[in-house]
């Protein structure tokens, strides 16, 4: 900071020396210091607030002969200018103004609330849809701890890994929007765009982190959540709870529990492959695009962050698949998944609401929601008690009939925004309230009575009984009338042409009415305060019910989406395979203007590498992620856009798909695309789906045709996964005729005329053209550089020898008859020794055809 703590701090005002002292124990933080109705900032925060935020930048007093520079906002309009910040990374602690103002001297103030980007709580500062984490890494030996922690809905999980490939790839799905680590260790991964910091290593140590744990969840050992002995893990999970627990100043009590949960469970995505699959994020940044939100049509925001959830760790337990899908089932054939979304709509964001609770920070408009769901709930309940599909859900739902009737009967039906604002309660549920509320009400007709007696007792009716803010309650008489005052009346205030006085009852009503706001006000308080205590007692009952509300809305969404769009339910089997029968990409379909042309996938033991040849534009990339797509989806428990599917056990799913530069770490589009490729033979397994698309396409033809006939050979004899491999290079094609797990399809077109006509339809066998120049034509590419091209294509297609398996060098050799025989060719064939004096790096690709063609010329002479 500049002249701030670096000054002393005795050579400022008492009210500045007490904002410096806090401001020292944040320093890396905007400070919101309270001063009455507004939040200054000062110094270095007043600059980067009004930068920021685009305020007005003002100054305050001096400094070392400097003006102070301020900025300040309303506090009743802090949230906007709190969430436009949070969005751009900062962290702001909110000093609060906590002791009396009446006192000589500053008000005492202090740090009540740290806002950070992992730490939120506030609607207004919060994505309604989506999960925002703070994730925990911790490193202990060789073995790498991750936790994360939802401080707006309480879920708290935990997990550890051997590698740091995984651990890495966990962090891309978990997406957190904070991230801390110890300060020995160094950062995981500077590509993730979460805010980072470190925090001191003794938070990572298993006895600290284990007293920390024990203490938070009153328990003996750590044995519940799967912590015990296991030092990455209890590391990350007590840093995470104690950040969280100093930025919010106050324990987590709606941090329940800890739930410890394995990778291996679930069906992995790494980042690339949600990327290309563009499961919940667009490439482009067009949302609607994405399959998220494409079946969202949850009736509650807490339904939509678990179907989020679900499509970024899908399951691979068969036996919780199906029952989810046997829900969706029931549903869809009894035709009522419409009146379980009925009951649902009401039901509000209950996981976050709950939380606030827990954290006494909970409004009153959360409060009128919750009461709303709570009044749903036995409707619910009732109607579901005949469906058997829903009893293990509908088990975990409690009616609240007691909470239920507590909340109707306190709140009113429209309260205010904030406590403070007062009429939060009903007519007739506290008496003590009522009467004070009733003397603020009653007012009017008191001071019309008195004013009514006072002036028959006097016989002046120019009396009148006024009100303001300085003097209080007054009865004014015009100085003409003062020889005519009671003995009474006492003076209060002496005007030009007036005189006020006071009387002993008006006094006593004075004291009663302006004491009756702040008495009113602390008994709703205080009401308020007994009403978040009954709600507490219940809230680990009440987080269940929220997440069984929760999975009913995702599923009978999946039962509204199956029926709108025509989806299967996808069956499973313990055999290795894959079969999906006419099936379609789902946003594809949803955003095209034409019939989509449906397709089949058919995976098992003598159809796992599928090469794919076919026109640019002609559907391979669109047929092979929609294979993946349908697979996340079944296993996920939703209906899939095809006639039907079945699936084996699937592990995996890898995409190489597409590749740009990585200008930011220097890689070309080729490294890029290696860098992927190479993650992927390392990591699939034979139960991996895997889609290749144009790999070898970002470097010379010979080499990116090499390389491409290697992975494709690699993939078919060591990974042996369920293997969509679209190419260029139609000399891949002869892969089938060497093992016998390798099958060729092509994408389908037609010529008409100078143009092409794309089917979309997939067909055994390879492609017999890639109509390149047809679709430059379609593309716009000028007729003049279209005619030049065919005339090229002409020489180059002219009969040559065919350039075959790199591997099968021998056999080439033979079959252009440039053997020799040591002995009985003493002088080396002049084109072997025309081949061993070329530098190849120094030819350009005419150059070398050129010489081919002389090569041929002399080979083929009698």
């Amino acid at each position: 900071m500049t002249n701030t703590v670096s000054d002393h701090v005795a050579n400022h005002t008492p009210m500045m020396q007490q904002y410096l002292k806090i401001k020292a124990e944040h320093s890396d933080r905007l400070v919101f210091y309270r001063m009455g109705d507004f939040y200054e900032l000062f110094y270095d925060d007043a600059l980067k607030a009004a930068r920021l935020l685009d305020i007005t930048l003002t100054q305050r007093g001096q400094s070392a002969g400097k003006p102070i520079p301020m900025a300040g906002i309303p506090h009743h309009s802090a949230e906007g200018y709190l969430a436009k910040l949070v969005k751009l990374g900062e962290s702001i602690a909110i000093c609060e103004q906590v002791g009396d103002v009446s006192n000589k001297g500053p008000v005492e103030r202090k740090v009540v609330r740290i806002l950070t980007p992992g730490t939120l709580t506030e609607d207004s500062l919060l994505e309604a849809r989506q999960d925002n984490l703070l994730v925990a890494w911790s490193q202990q030996g060789k073995q790498i701890g991750i936790s994360w922690l939802d401080v707006a809905s309480g879920r708290f999980e935990v997990t550890a890994f051997d590698n740091q490939d995984d651990a890495v790839n966990e962090l891309h799905r978990l997406n957190p929007a904070e991230l801390i680590f110890a300060e020995s260790v160094t950062h995981p991964d500077e590509s993730l765009s979460a805010h980072s910091h470190n925090l001191p290593d003794w938070l990572f140590q298993e006895a600290a982190a284990k007293r920390l744990l024990l203490e938070h969840f009153s328990t003996r050992d750590l044995s519940p959540f799967g912590c015990e002995n296991a030092p990455a893990k209890s590391g990350a999970a007590a840093a995470l709870l104690y950040y969280a627990q100093s930025m919010l100043q106050q324990p987590l009590h709606q941090v329940t529990s800890l739930q410890s949960y394995q990778t291996n469970e679930y069906l992995t995505l790494d980042a690339i492959t949600r990327r290309n699959l563009e499961i919940d994020s667009h490439q482009q940044g067009f949302q609607h695009h994405t399959l998220f939100h494409l079946i969202d049509q949850c009736q509650t925001a807490m339904g939509s962050r678990l179907l989020r959830r679900w499509l970024r760790q899908p399951l691979r337990n068969r036996t919780h698949i199906r029952q989810r899908l046997n829900v969706v089932d029931s549903l869809l054939h009894s035709q009522e998944y419409p009146i379980l979304q009925e009951h649902l709509k009401p039901i509000g964001d209950l996981e976050r609401i709950l939380s606030r609770v827990a954290l006494g920070s909970a409004r009153p408009r959360d409060l009128s929601q919750l009461s709303r769901g709570l009044n749903a709930l036995p409707g619910l309940l009732s109607w579901a008690k005949d469906w058997g599909a829903l009893d293990a859900l509908t088990a975990q739902i409690d009616p609240f009939h007691e909470l239920g009737d507590e909340l109707n009967r306190a709140l009113v039906a429209n309260p205010p925004l904030l406590l403070r604002d007062g009429g939060v309660f009903k007519s007739g549920y506290d008496e003590q309230l009522d009467e004070l509320l009733a003397l603020k009400t009653q007012a009017g007709d008191f001071l019309t009575d008195l004013e009514t007696r006072e002036r028959e007792r006097t016989g002046l009716n120019s009396l009148k009984i006024g009100f303001n803010r300085v003097q209080g309650y007054y009865i004014e008489l015009s100085k003409q009338y003062s020889d005519q005052v009671p003995l009474d009346y006492t003076r209060r205030q002496t005007l030009k042409n007036a005189e006020r006085y006071i009387t002993a009852e008006l006094k006593n009503f004075e004291t009663q009415i302006l004491s009756a706001d702040d008495r009113a006000q602390a008994r709703e308080n205080w009401l308020y305060e007994q009403l978040l205590g009954k709600i507490q007692a219940q809230l680990m009952v009440l987080q269940q019910t929220a997440n069984a509300l929760a999975t009913l809305d995702v599923l009978a969404n999946f039962a509204a989406q199956a029926m709108a769009r025509n989806y299967a339910k996808p069956q499973f089997r313990e055999e290795p395979g894959l079969v999906i029968e006419q099936g379609r990409h789902p946003t594809v379909e949803a955003l095209s203007h034409e019939p989509f042309i449906a397709n089949d996938a058919d995976f098992n033991e003598q159809r796992r590498l599928h090469i794919i040849t076919g026109p640019n534009m002609g559907g391979k990339s669109t047929y092979m992620r929609q294979t993946a797509i349908i697979t996340i989806l079944a296993h996920i428990g939703c209906f899939v856009p095809a006639k039907q599917a079945c699936f084996g056990p699937i592990d995996r799913i890898f995409t190489r798909i597409g590749a740009s530069d990585d200008l930011t770490s220097g890689r070309s589009t080729f490294m890029v695309e290696m860098t992927e490729t190479a993650h992927i033979l390392r990591h699939a397994s034979n139960q991996s789906l895997i889609l290749m698309d144009e790999v070898g396409r970002g470097t010379s033809t010979f080499d990116g045709l090499a390389l491409a006939w290697a992975i494709g050979e690699y993939l078919a004899t060591e990974v042996k996964g369920y293997c969509l491999f679209a190419t260029h290079y139609f000399e891949l094609t002869s892969l089938a005729e060497q093992f016998d797990n390798t099958v060729n399809s092509h994408l389908t077109a037609v010529e008409h005329q100078d143009s092409i006509i794309f089917l979309h339809q997939v067909k055994p066998g390879p492609a017999s053209q890639s109509y390149g120049l047809q679709v430059a034509a379609l593309a716009g590419v000028p007729a003049v550089v279209i005619t030049q091209a065919k005339a090229r294509l002409n020489e180059l297609e002219q009969p040559r020898p065919a350039l075959v398996n790199p591997s099968s060098l021998e056999s080439a050799v033979k079959d252009h008859h440039l053997q020799f025989d040591l002995f009985n060719n003493p002088e080396p064939d002049p084109i072997i020794t025309a081949i061993q004096s070329l530098e190849p790096d120094n030819l350009t690709p005419k150059q070398a055809l050129e010489l081919i063609y002389q090569w041929r010329s002399q080979i083929n002479k009698p």
